[in-house]
């Protein structure tokens, strides 16, 4: 017996084949001085957020190889750049503090099965078709998830700038309480070096554009140049610690020369239980991050991006992660916004950032021993500044109010009880406002407007009604959380409206129904019925159509269903005006 395994289309599933035909020799040279810059940018990047996470320097570098590949064959943006990212970073960094002292102090190893679990995560989100994930969190919430985040991940890198030994805690008021505490020991030596980094990364996009502007080089402070700051400060710190030899200085050590070696996750069927919720919040915040920055690059290109195959990818970059000695890895915003601004016109530019990489891996990791930690530090949080975003609250608060307190809730319980359960909370937050939005439907009375075919709210409009008919229209889907609200507002309705023998419920909004939704409407047709009062529908969409027909709702309504609300209207007008008439008839005869 023969198996053959058959994939439709699947070139889908490769795009890097699609940009292989399109591919042009002129691309190459735009590639390759974008890579290279974007690997400049990279590597110091890289080491501090690998920092940042708790793990030694090396796995933020190994976190740029290999995932970064994968990603380049099987993702569906030209520009996204994939590698250790800082809200990914805090939120390893939470898990390994919580996790790794109970089981022996692994910490290499729970980054490393977070990183797989993230990976096969990702890859059943897209075995359920869940690309949709990405409107799972409304934007202000994202907003006020990444604004506490970046809060927590500047507070996370004061004892850096203080000289002292980062320690793991329960939560950020612990970690305020110890800082408080410590603040008799902050090196100065540590934190002066820290603030000059600072300043110098700050003012050095400015200082660049104004010495180039000198020599008529027109370039702004977004130019990709702009953006090598941070590995000059690190060429002139490790200089300077090389020189001067500071004594109390932290730096950050021995980092191993060569690459990454092939690492097989360690398998603590306990561990792996209890990294689930963490790898689950991570991979929707790796999702949701890269897909928005890549979804922002490819609107500038008049492209888009595919949610599922952004699943695969991300998915498998996870993986690579995982058996190369890195952590969890996702879209970074400042990379990829650098890797545009520089020209790059394919992933390709991502091989060449790789052979950055692999280069500085094989030839320069000695010289890392001499970089001050404080340096990181200050890369750290000059690159999550760009994150936050406080101003768009007040306008949240303008356009939609709930929003606004979804976003706001999000932001202190983050700050407070940490990133996972601050997540959550948005989440709950989110569906939570959707919920209650939904089951407070609006059902608006509509009339025609003028001699059109077109209906319209009559509280808005100027608009004809016929005595007789009810035209309702309903807006919102009808479904468990609000078909009993809409039965109470159309039965309101009819009693608040003397003399209607017709009610037509216009469905041209209703887009989904449910058992709950079905068994209202046979509900309402027998109540109706009572009354002497007609129930027809009108505009019904596909979706809602078929299962109506399956449980046999046409043949029991006491109306029709027509297919536009002018029909119904010209139909249920007319049968008024024959009623009348033989009213009338009886009237006379008698």
């Amino acid at each position: 017996m023969r198996f053959e395994l058959r994939v439709k289309n699947w070139r889908s599933y490769l795009p890097i084949l699609d940009v292989a035909r399109g591919y042009r020799l002129g691309d190459l040279g735009h590639d390759l001085v974008a890579g290279l810059i974007v690997g400049i940018v990279t590597v110091p990047q890289a080491m501090a957020y690998a920092y940042l996470a708790g793990l030694p320097p090396q796995a933020g570098l190994y976190a740029c190889l290999l995932p970064m590949l994968i990603y380049t064959l099987l993702g569906s943006s030209r520009h996204l750049v994939v590698g250790p990212v800082a809200v990914a970073a805090i939120m390893v960094a939470a898990a390994i503090g919580e996790h790794a002292p109970r089981h022996s102090d692994a910490y290499m190893g729970v980054a490393i099965i977070l990183s797989l679990q993230v990976g096969i995560i990702l890859w059943l989100l897209r075995l359920w078709q869940m690309g949709g994930l990405v409107n799972l969190l409304s934007h202000p919430v994202i907003t006020g998830f990444i604004n506490a985040a970046a809060v927590l991940i500047i507070f996370s890198q004061l004892p850096s700038f203080m000289g002292l030994q980062p320690e793991s805690f329960d939560s950020p008021v612990d970690q305020a309480l110890w800082l408080v505490e410590h603040a008799a020991e902050t090196g100065w030596m540590a934190l002066v070096i820290g603030l000059v980094s600072l300043g110098f990364l700050l003012f050095f996009p400015r200082l660049l554009t104004a010495a180039l502007q000198r020599t008529r080089l027109q370039i702004n402070q977004s130019n990709a140049f702009a953006r090598l700051g941070p590995m000059l400060l690190v060429l002139i710190s490790i200089l300077f610690v090389w020189l001067a030899e500071p004594a109390g200085l932290r730096t950050v050590g021995f980092v191993p020369e060569g690459m990454p070696i092939w690492t097989v996750p360690p398998f603590d069927l306990q561990l792996w239980i209890d990294l689930i919720p963490s790898a689950a919040m991570i991979s929707v915040v790796a999702y949701v991050e890269s897909y928005s920055i890549g979804t922002t690059l490819a609107a500038r290109e008049l492209t888009r991006l595919n949610s599922h195959q952004e699943l695969i990818a991300l998915g498998a970059a996870n993986i690579g992660a995982a058996f190369t000695g890195a952590y969890p890895v996702a879209g970074s915003f400042s990379r990829s916004s650098v890797n545009y601004d520089s020209g790059a016109r394919s992933p390709i530019s991502s091989v060449f950032c790789a052979l950055v990489i692999i280069g500085t891996l094989l030839f320069l990791t000695p010289i890392f021993e001499y970089l001050p930690t404080a340096v990181l530090a200050a890369i750290v949080v000059v690159s999550v500044f760009s994150l936050m975003d406080f101003r768009s609250t007040a306008s949240h608060w303008r356009i939609h109010r709930e929003d606004a307190i979804a976003g706001t809730l999000t932001m202190a319980t983050v700050l407070v009880f940490g990133v996972e359960t601050g997540l959550l909370t948005g989440v709950a937050l989110s569906l939570a406002f959707f919920v209650r939005s939904s089951s407070r439907p609006n059902v608006t009375p509509i009339g025609r407007l003028g001699d059109t075919e077109h209906f319209r709210s009559i509280r808005r409009h100027d608009v004809r009604t016929v005595r007789h008919v009810l035209a309702l229209r309903i807006d919102e889907n009808i479904y468990f959380a609000n078909a009993n609200q809409v039965e109470n507002k159309i039965v309101k309705s009819v009693q608040r409206r003397e003399g209607t023998e017709h009610l037509l419920l216009v469905c041209s909004a209703v887009n989904m129904i449910d058992v709950t939704g079905i068994e209202m409407l046979i509900r309402l047709n027998r109540r109706l019925q009572r009354s002497g009062v007609t129930l027809s529908l009108a505009e019904v969409k596909d979706s809602v159509a078929t299962p109506l027909k399956s449980a046999d709702v046409g043949d029991t309504l006491t109306g029709r269903i027509y297919f536009t609300t002018d029909q119904a209207m010209r139909s249920l007008e007319a049968e008024g005006e024959k009623l009348a008439l033989v009213e009338e008839d009886l009237d006379t005869a008698a």
